[in-house]
């Protein structure tokens, strides 16, 4: 591979891009110490298809399905962080990381999901506290024999409705713990795959059920200083193609009631749904978002994350709701059908990617033009600051973050494969 650039060329590149936006009104410089703050969490199940370390494991299951076998995902937690430390080593920043209940380390025994504790994610909060990273985390309703008739907190089997509701209270019991013991806010968001395949007659019901659960679940209040929760909708899925319990009404209704944050999922939406133009009334109502940043292709397929519209519009409507720190980022897609260093590396960087983007933008500029009622101004505008030297900008900071710059971290990757994942 063609080495991408010098350190000098780089630097060269980001002196001309700096004038370019300083004519804009844009500080780089500044901008560039803003982006050392902006986090996001890397999920776990990108890592090993999400599989999980139970013992006895039941498999992913409910809408969820990772396509693929290439060699060499993680076959235990060890396997796993050594991935993602692969994976950090090659994004610029400090990121954090995003479990589900069903990476516990039991050592060999069997613990039921509403029976897991804390002390199953101490290999975890050690890792993290060694890298100084944070820990988010997940309930897993799913891949179980308890979720075999597709309902868990909307069941109207009381036993079935009464095991998740026990494993979600464990779960928000070690994601509180887990924030305390790294003192960074631990984001638990509860998704679920509730539905049905075909229509149902009772939509009331099933959500009157989970409507109870979740109360039930959080009558349990918990310091947000180590515990932020959240919950999750979607719009269909396999298997629950004609009705899905946690709907986005549902979500929105129940969060924005009970200050539970909502959580946008890309591909959770109709394909030509935008969700970026949601982001800004929700944040009129509620102190926060977690999103959710996926790429659907036909339904919720769960692609890559790539620099494409979506993402750069939700980045974009973040920066001019002036939200960075009311978003949480985190990542949820999984693909089997290729290295998944490399699916973890293409995604975050073209988060951040998009988050740099979107913070270069003069904003100011198309507000004034909006205002005045020049609309073409605004659009000329728009796609003028399209072709901004932007990826200057962004080599720079791979530079200073001293991770590769352009895709020299590609070669990165292939050694990895080689020296470790294809001896698995």
């Amino acid at each position: 591979m063609v080495k991408y650039g010098s350190e000098k060329q780089v630097d060269a590149g980001y002196a001309y891009a700096k004038e370019a936006y300083k004519a804009y009104g844009v500080d780089t410089d500044a901008v560039l110490e803003d982006m050392k703050k902006r986090q996001v969490s890397l999920h776990c199940w990108q890592g090993d298809d999400i599989n999980g370390f139970e013992v006895d494991a039941g498999g992913a299951a409910g809408g969820i399905l990772a396509t693929g076998n290439y060699p060499g995902a993680a076959r235990n937690g060890d396997e796993l962080r050594v991935d993602y430390e692969k994976a950090f080593s090659l994004i610029p920043g400090k990121h954090r990381i995003n479990l589900h209940a069903i990476y516990a380390e039991t050592g060999g025994e069997a613990v039921e999901r509403d029976q897991i504790k804390l002390e199953h994610f101490h290999k975890w909060i050690d890792w993290a506290k060694k890298l100084g990273v944070g820990i988010d985390f997940n309930p897993s309703c799913f891949g179980h024999p308890m979720a075999a008739s597709g309902f868990t907190l909307g069941s109207k089997d009381e036993k079935v409705r009464r095991f998740w509701i026990r494993h979600v209270q464990a779960c928000r019991e070690i994601a509180a713990g887990i924030g305390k013991e790294l003192g960074t806010p631990c984001v638990m968001n509860i998704w679920v795959p509730d539905g049905m395949k075909d229509i149902p007659a009772d939509r009331l019901g099933y959500r009157t059920k989970m409507k109870e659960s979740l109360d039930e679940i959080f009558a349990v209040k918990h310091d947000r200083k180590y515990l932020i929760d959240a919950i999750e909708s979607k719009l269909f899925g396999i298997g629950v193609e004609s009705y899905t319990v946690g709907s986005h009404e549902f979500v929105m209704a129940y969060g924005l009631k009970n200050n539970v944050t909502i959580c946008y999922d890309l591909g959770h939406f109709h394909l030509t749904e935008s969700i970026a133009d949601k982001l800004s009334s929700t944040l009129l109502f509620a102190d926060d978002i977690l999103l959710h940043v996926s790429r659907p292709v036909r339904w919720d397929s769960d692609h890559v994350v790539i620099l494409n519209d979506d993402l750069l519009a939700c980045a974009q409507e973040v920066k001019r709701c002036k939200a960075f720190d009311k978003v949480y980022y985190a990542l949820d897609f999984f693909d089997a059908s290729i290295n998944r260093i490399s699916a973890w590396v293409i995604g975050t960087r073209s988060a951040l990617k998009s988050i740099l983007f979107a913070l270069l933008e003069p904003t100011q500029f198309l507000i004034e033009a909006e205002n005045k009622g020049n609309y073409g101004e605004r659009l000329g505008l728009m796609e003028e600051f399209k072709t901004l030297p932007f990826g200057a900008v962004w080599d720079k900071f791979c530079l200073d973050m001293n991770v590769p710059v352009g895709s020299d971290w590609l070669k990165e990757v292939r050694q990895y494969e080689e020296e470790v994942l294809l001896n698995r």
